[in-house]
């Protein structure tokens, strides 16, 4: 089953041209599941927000959470490398993705549908208290319990596959194996101790070895969406995720 949802997952991505008019293009997802009753789950209420959702507070016999990684072709990261402000190109991405996994998610529903089974549809983003900043749902949360990647330092999740992408999380009824969490940090800084180039990439002075400014960091998010409202709400930045060793790949390695 497992490798039926994945297949499911990476044929939509990759046929996705076809059903939308996109200039976005991605490379292969990567796919991962957790058990609805990984304890990891009550530890988000102490390590994110107390008021962030269960599994089952979105579906009452839920199984299974869904996560996946869609990395971005290397020339939409490469287009946010220079400069204060986010790219355009950054900026439609950001906006063609989230539609990617409404849809997608939308997709994978009526799939787990024909097999006789139920799951929930979660918005990519903008379900976050818009004064803490902090999400009731964090994708990036979800998907480390699933084995997805790392945290690096900038506070991204470092997949085999890097960190510029987005990631999208659904849940169902359907009992599927749970993917193995990594136990080595992906994350040079976390790993040995080098690196920190996403401290030195950040143009907002957000980020440190020891803190992370969110109210500084999203200031700058809305810099950019007011750059760019005639695509969408694009409150993004991404300058901490280009330009460093996690961008494309897990630097650390297996």
């Amino acid at each position: 089953m497992k490798e039926n949802i994945e297949t499911i997952i990476k044929d939509y991505v990759k046929n996705y041209h076809n059903i939308q008019k996109v200039e976005t293009k991605w490379k292969e997802p990567l796919v991962s599941f957790a058990k609805a009753e990984d304890p990891l789950f009550y530890k988000l209420k102490e390590a994110v927000s107390p008021t962030h959702s269960m599994p089952k507070d979105f579906m009452e016999d839920a199984k299974t959470i869904i996560a996946y990684f869609l990395p971005f072709e290397e020339f939409i990261p490469m287009s946010n490398i220079e400069g204060r402000y986010s790219s355009r190109m950054w900026a439609i991405a950001y906006t063609e993705t989230n539609k990617l996994i409404l849809n997608l998610n939308s997709h994978i529903q009526t799939e787990i549908n024909k097999l006789g089974y139920k799951s929930e549809l979660i918005p990519a983003t903008h379900n976050f208290d818009t004064n803490k900043l902090i999400s009731d749902w964090s994708h990036r949360h979800v998907a480390y319990i699933a084995g997805l990647g790392k945290f690096g330092l900038n506070n991204m999740l470092i997949t085999e596959k890097g960190c510029c992408g987005r990631i999208g999380t659904t849940i169902t009824n359907l009992e599927i194996e749970p993917t193995e969490r990594k136990e080595k940090e992906y994350c040079l800084y976390k790993y040995n101790g080098s690196c920190k180039k996403c401290v030195k990439r950040c143009v907002n002075d957000v980020l440190t070895d020891e803190s992370f400014n969110r109210q500084k960091c999203y200031e700058m998010c809305l810099h950019n969406a007011e750059i760019y409202k005639d695509i969408g709400l694009n409150d993004v930045c991404g300058k901490c995720l280009v330009g460093v060793p996690c961008s494309f790949e897990n630097p650390v390695g297996i």
